[in-house]
C-alpha cells in the first residue's frame, strides 16, 4: 500500500559553512527518503535555510552588505555543498519568504485568539557598548543548574537544561565583551505551560523514539515555563502583528519554516497544501533532527501546531552528535571540516555517505568519524568487496559471451554445493525484507552489516569458483558462474542504493538496466540479458587526500586538536602472536591504555591461506561496526572448521595493513606462556559482537 510521506530535516543557519556534522543529519534523511522512493512511496523531502536573528544581523553589518544579500549568497554555498552530497531534496526555501511570513502571523494569531499569548514586562541583559538587547546565542556564562563554564544564554549543552539569560551566571556579552546590564522590557509570551495535558499525552503517542519520550518526562517534572517568542529592534526578521519594533524570535518562525518551503512547493507543482498540513490529513509528517534541538520540536512545535489548527508530526527522529576522531565537534569553536574542502580534494562524497550509513542507528547515540578507520573501511568494503565482484568477473562475460548473461534460475545446480539447501542467489532475495525493515527503521548500520555479510558470501564464492582459472581451462561452466556472481551484484547494488545513488546508477549502466527499485529485489535478470562493458566504479581512498583535507582546516582544527590517530606497533600478521614468557614490560599510563579500542568479535569464517604456513584468514563479525577481515597467526593451534562460529576480543582500532594475502583490519588476541599451546581469548556467555571490552 503506498503511503503519502512529507519528510524535513533542521534548516540549517545562514550564518555559516555547511560541515561534516551537520551532513550526518542530511544524509541519514536522504537515505530515509530515497529508500522510501524505490519502495514506490509518494514521499517528498523539503528543507530550508533558517535566515532570521541577530546574529545575521550582525555579521552582515560587520561585512557590510545588507541581510539579504548574506542569506542571498549563504543559500547558494549551501545548495552547492547539498548537491554535492547528493541530498535530493524535492524543495529547498528560505525562512526569508512571503510564506513563511504569512504563515508564521497566521499561526500566532490563531494561538493569540485561543488566549495562548501574554505580554509581559521582563528584564533582560542588555550590551551597555552596542546599545543592543542580546540575543540568548549572545551570551555566555556558567549554567545555572550545573554550573558548567561557557555555556549560551539558552540552554546548556552540557545537561541540555534551558533557562532564561537573566539565570545565567558571570554573563558576558559575546558581541562586546561587556559585563551585560539589566534593562526591562514588554515582550509576548507563548504559554507553554496551559498546553502540558496535550504535550504529556502527545509525547507517549509513539511519535517520539523511547529516549527522547523519557526525556520529555524530565522536563515536565521541571516544570514547563512559557515561551519568549518576541525580540526587539533592532532584529533580522518578521515583525509581530499589531506589536510595532517587536519581532518573532527566530525559533518561532524558524519550524514554520517547514510548512513555508511546502506551501512553496505545493504552488510550483499543484498539491494541496491542506490535504498534507491541515488538521485532518492522512499524509505522514516525518522530522528528522540532532537531539539538541528535541526541546523545540517535541514541545514547541507540536503544541503550535496543535493549537494552530494544522496536524501534528507522525514522527520527530534524533540523532547524536559528530566527532572527529574522538574529539568533540563545535561549530562556535571552530572544530569543523566543512563539505566545501572536503569536496575540493575530490573525495568522493559516497565514501562519506557510506561511512555514516556504516555507523547509524535509529537511537540518539552520538558517532565519531575516525579518519583512519574511514580510510579503511571504505577501501575495504566498497572497493575490496562490493566493487571486486563485478571487477573480477565482469570482462569474463563480455570478452568471451557476447556481454550476454545464461539464466541463473535454469542452472542452480551449477552452485549447490554438498549440504548447501539453499542457492546464493535465493540468499540474497531473501535478505530484501530484513534489509528493507532496518532501512526503514534507520538502522542503517545493521543493514550495512547484513548486505556487507551478504557481500563476503559472494566473494567466498567468487574465490570458489576461480573464474580466470576456469576460463584458463575453457571450463563450459564459466558463463553461468559468472552470471550468478553478476545477479548477486545487481543485488547487492539495489541494497546499497539508497547510501549510494551515483554508484548504483554507474552500476545500472553497466549491467544495462533502469533505475532498480525495491520491487526488483524480488527476480533477477531475464534470459539472455547482455551488459555493457565493465568500467572501473569506484577507486580507493588515497590517505593523502584525508591528510590533505584536514591540513585545509588546520586552522580550525588548531583550538582544540584532534588526539592523534591511535599506532600499534606493527606485527608480522596483525595479530597476537605466540612468545616466551617475559618479564611485564615498560609500563603505560591509563590514558594510552583507553586509546585501545578492545571489542567482542564472532568469528563468521576462518579458512587456510594459501602459501602462508602460520596464517588463518578470519571474517570477524563486529555487529553494528561491520566485518573486518584478519589475518592470524593461529594456524599451529586451531583448524579453520573449529574457529566458526566462536567469539573473541579483537583490537578494532589498529590502523589496516596491506599484507601479500590481502588487507588485515585488526588484531585478534591470544596468549601463550611456559605450558605449550596458543589460545585465543574468549568471553564468556552473553557476549554480543561489537560490545566494547572495558
Amino acid at each position: 500500500m503506498s503511503r503519502q510521506i512529507l519528510v524535513t530535516s533542521a534548516l540549517p543557519y545562514a550564518n555559516g559553512s555547511i560541515h561534516l556534522g551537520h551532513l550526518v543529519e542530511y544524509i541519514q534523511t536522504d537515505i530515509w527518503v530515497r529508500f522510501q522512493k524505490m519502495r514506490g512511496h509518494d514521499c517528498r523531502y523539503l528543507c530550508a535555510d533558517d535566515t532570521h536573528g541577530t546574529a545575521i544581523m550582525l555579521r552582515a553589518e560587520k561585512e557590510g552588505i545588507t541581510p539579504e544579500t548574506l542569506i542571498g549568497r549563504v543559500w547558494d554555498e549551501h545548495t552547492r555543498d547539498f548537491a554535492g552530497f547528493h541530498i535530493g531534496f524535492d524543495h529547498y526555501y528560505s525562512t526569508h519568504s512571503d510564506e513563511n511570513r504569512e504563515l508564521a502571523s497566521t499561526i500566532y494569531l490563531r494561538l493569540k485568539e485561543a488566549g495562548l499569548i501574554e505580554v509581559k514586562t521582563i528584564a533582560q541583559l542588555y550590551d551597555p557598548v552596542k546599545n543592543l538587547f542580546l540575543p540568548d546565542r549572545f551570551i555566555k556564562g556558567e549554567c545555572p543548574k550545573c554550573g558548567a563554564l561557557d555555556q549560551y544564554g539558552d540552554n546548556c549543552e552540557v545537561c541540555g537544561a534551558t533557562y532564561s539569560p537573566t539565570e545565567l551566571k558571570n554573563p558576558v556579552s559575546a558581541v562586546s565583551g561587556a559585563t551585560p546590564v539589566h534593562k526591562d522590557s514588554e515582550h509576548y509570551f507563548f504559554k507553554l505551560g496551559a498546553c502540558e495535558t496535550f504535550l504529556r499525552e502527545w509525547t507517549k503517542s509513539g511519535a517520539l523514539q523511547d529516549e527522547a519520550a523519557n526525556k520529555m518526562q524530565e522536563w515536565f517534572a521541571s516544570g514547563l515555563n512559557n515561551w519568549d517568542i518576541s525580540r526587539d529592534a533592532p532584529y533580522f526578521g518578521f515583525e509581530i502583528p499589531g506589536a510595532p519594533g517587536k519581532y518573532f524570535y527566530v525559533w518561532l518562525d524558524a519550524p514554520v519554516g517547514y510548512m513555508a518551503s511546502f506551501a512553496k512547493y505545493a504552488k510550483d507543482t499543484g498539491l494541496d497544501f491542506d490535504a498534507w498540513w491541515g488538521a485532518e490529513s492522512k499524509t505522514e509528517l516525518v522530522h528528522f533532527i540532532g537531539k539538541d534541538i528535541l526541546y523545540f520540536h517535541a514541545l514547541f512545535w507540536p503544541a503550535m501546531l496543535k493549537f494552530s489548527g494544522h496536524r501534528l508530526p507522525t514522527a520527530v527522529y534524533a540523532h547524536g552528535f559528530l566527532t572527529v576522531n574522538g574529539q568533540k565537534m563545535s561549530k562556535s569553536r571552530g572544530t569543523f571540516i566543512t563539505a566545501e574542502s572536503y569536496l575540493a580534494q575530490k573525495l568522493n562524497p559516497e565514501w562519506l555517505r557510506y561511512y555514516y550509513a556504516a555507523k547509524l542507528n535509529g537511537s540518539m547515540e552520538d558517532i565519531d568519524l575516525n579518519l583512519d578507520d574511514f580510510v579503511a573501511r571504505v577501501n575495504s568494503d566498497l572497493v575490496g568487496k562490493f566493487i571486486n565482484i563485478a571487477s573480477r568477473t565482469a570482462g569474463f562475460i563480455t570478452k568471451r559471451f557476447n556481454g550476454v548473461l545464461e539464466n541463473v534460475l535454469d542452472n542452480e545446480d551449477v552452485l549447490l554445493e554438498d549440504n548447501h539447501l539453499e542457492t546464493l542467489t535465493h540468499q540474497l532475495i531473501q535478505a530484501s525484507d530484513e534489509i528493507s525493515r532496518l532501512y526503514e527503521n534507520r538502522e542503517y548500520g545493521k543493514a550495512i552489516r547484513h548486505i556487507m555479510i551478504l557481500a563476503d558470501e559472494v566473494n567466498f564464492y567468487v574465490d570458489e569458483k576461480k573464474p580466470w582459472e576456469m576460463a584458463k581451462r575453457n571450463d563450459p561452466n564459466l558463463r553461468i558462474v559468472c552470471s550468478i556472481i553478476l545477479n548477486c551484484f545487481r543485488l547487492l547494488t539495489l541494497y546499497l542504493k539508497p547510501v549510494m545513488p551515483k554508484l548504483a546508477e554507474s552500476a545500472e549502466s553497466f549491467l544495462n538496466i533502469p533505475p532498480l527499485t525495491w520491487e526488483d529485489s524480488r527476480s533477477l535478470l531475464p534470459t539472455n540479458h547482455a551488459i555493457n562493458e565493465y568500467s572501473h566504479l569506484m577507486t580507493r581512498i588515497d590517505p593523502k587526500s584525508i591528510e590533505a583535507m584536514v591540513d585545509a582546516n588546520k586552522q580550525n582544527l588548531e583550538s582544540t586538536p584532534p588526539p592523534a590517530p591511535v599506532r600499534h606497533a606493527e606485527a608480522q600478521t596483525h595479530a597476537a602472536q605466540p612468545a616466551a614468557a617475559t618479564p611485564v614490560s615498560e609500563t603505560i599510563s591509563i590514558d594510552d591504555f583507553a586509546k585501545i579500542d578492545l571489542r567482542i568479535a564472532r568469528i563468521a569464517n576462518a579458512e587456510h591461506v594459501e602459501g602462508a604456513n602460520k596464517l588463518l584468514r578470519l571474517t570477524l563479525d563486529l555487529g553494528d561496526l561491520g566485518t573486518r577481515q584478519v589475518f592470524a597467526g593461529i594456524k599451529s593451534a586451531y583448524a579453520p572448521e573449529a574457529l566458526v562460529g566462536r567469539f573473541t576480543v579483537m583490537v578494532a582500532n589498529l590502523a589496516p595493513r596491506k599484507m601479500k594475502f590481502g588487507m588485515s583490519e585488526g588484531m585478534v588476541l591470544a596468549a601463550s606462556g611456559d605450558t605449550p599451546g596458543l589460545f585465543i581469548l574468549s568471553p564468556d556467555s552473553g557476549a554480543q559482537p561489537g560490545m566494547k571490552v572495558k
